[in-house]
């Protein structure tokens, strides 16, 4: 039995040097949703916790990269960094998902339709696969 009053939105966050895409899904229908891209600033951690807040987030998901080999690289440990700073400001459960091209999967598929597109769409489409990989590894179990 499924027990509704304990769900919530969980938050993807795929985190660059300039931008920070977000995706969204509930813990319950856990269908990943491009949310939106934040410029990262002096306030960066104060405005997740802002948007956490608003949309009852209870778990964060942050995209982890790696080289395709599976290796740590430089972002690897900027990424690291950028959540320890971010756990000091918003209190809840993160979980790493590796984030191997993410990006370059999402600009294909903006590239696909055919459509004017944004740097920041790339952010959070990627945010969107990483979360939706996410979910995928999740099986049946419960949040």
């Amino acid at each position: 039995m499924t027990d509704t009053s304990s769900s919530h939105e969980i938050l993807a966050l795929d985190v660059g040097q300039v931008r920070i895409g977000l995706a969204r899904a509930s813990s319950t229908v856990r269908l990943a949703e491009p949310l939106q891209t934040l410029t990262v600033s002096e306030t960066i951690y104060q405005d997740i916790a802002a948007i956490c807040a608003e949309r009852q987030v209870g778990q964060l998901v942050v995209g982890l990269p790696r080289n395709l080999n599976g290796q740590e690289t430089a972002q690897t440990k900027a990424v690291q960094s950028f959540v320890e700073g971010l756990q000091a400001v918003v209190r809840l459960p993160i979980a790493w998902q590796d984030e191997a091209v993410t990006s370059r999967q999402a600009e294909a598929e903006l590239n696909r339709r055919g459509k004017p597109y944004e740097r920041g769409d790339i952010d959070a489409l990627a945010a969107c696969y990483i979360l939706d990989d996410y979910l995928r590894t999740l099986g049946n179990g419960k949040l």
